[in-house]
């Protein structure tokens, strides 16, 4: 395929509309960034960082296109959602891509590489911690929202292997939120005692808005954790998630 084919292709599938639920037409696409998950996640939710640097010219094209299209104040509640997470993990992980090999998105920035202003959106500079806590936490309050940002490693939620809509994005969270919630490697549930991970402390307020933290968990959790189950948090591995 000639490289002038392959910039009109991308160009189409960028301006194709999409519906949200509300039957508005969504002016942006993320199928280019639900390819490239589908071509660089391996089984288990582990990130194959060499297939992204691989495919780093289609990773900055979709980059570039969310930065030019920045949401619009009478985009939906989903589509900006659905936006606004997937930015987070695309320029999560072309920072990590171009830094590859590392051992923990923790070697870069001295440490915090969630407060470097790197990224720009529209007209405005943006840090991976402002997306999460200003455009997402803040705007929308809906804690799963924690189970679909990837940090990068192992003991995050994993890196979702498609990219989130505005059509699916609710179901999404949910399912995200299940997941995590039951995966004994990320949290150990039993009725009387549960060893949980530290989101659910760095973030506490998220979740217990309407209830207590056991409450929340039993909203997703398979086994059900009892009002005076003592709850403790896991350490956190930052260790690179491939």
């Amino acid at each position: 395929m000639s490289p002038l084919l392959l910039v009109l292709i991308t160009a189409i599938r960028f301006l194709s509309p999409t519906f949200s639920p509300e039957g508005k037409q969504s002016v942006i696409s993320h199928e280019t960034w639900n390819l490239l998950l589908s071509k660089c996640m391996i089984a288990g939710g582990k990130v194959n960082y060499r297939a992204f640097v691989a495919k780093k010219t289609e990773l900055q094209s979709y980059l570039e296109m969310l930065q030019q299209n920045p949401p619009q104040t009478n985009w939906s509640r989903y589509e900006k959602m659905a936006y606004w997470i997937n930015a987070y993990n695309a320029f999560t992980v072309k920072l990590v891509v171009d830094h590859y090999p590392i051992n923990s998105i923790r070697d870069l920035n001295n440490g915090n590489p969630w407060d470097n202003e790197f990224l720009s959106i529209g007209d405005k500079k943006y840090s991976l911690n402002n997306i999460e806590n200003d455009m997402l936490r803040k705007q929308f309050t809906d804690a799963r929202i924690h189970f679909a940002v990837n940090c990068a490693s192992q003991s995050c939620p994993r890196l979702f292997n498609q990219a989130f809509t505005a059509e699916n994005v609710d179901k999404q969270l949910t399912q995200l939120a299940k997941e995590f919630i039951n995966d004994p490697a990320k949290n150990k549930i039993n009725a009387d005692k549960a060893e949980v991970s530290q989101i659910f402390n760095w973030y506490k307020d998220d979740f217990t808005k309407t209830g207590t933290l056991a409450d929340f968990l039993n909203t997703y959790s398979t086994t059900k954790i009892n009002s005076t189950a003592a709850i403790s948090f896991l350490e956190y591995d930052w260790s690179l998630n491939e």
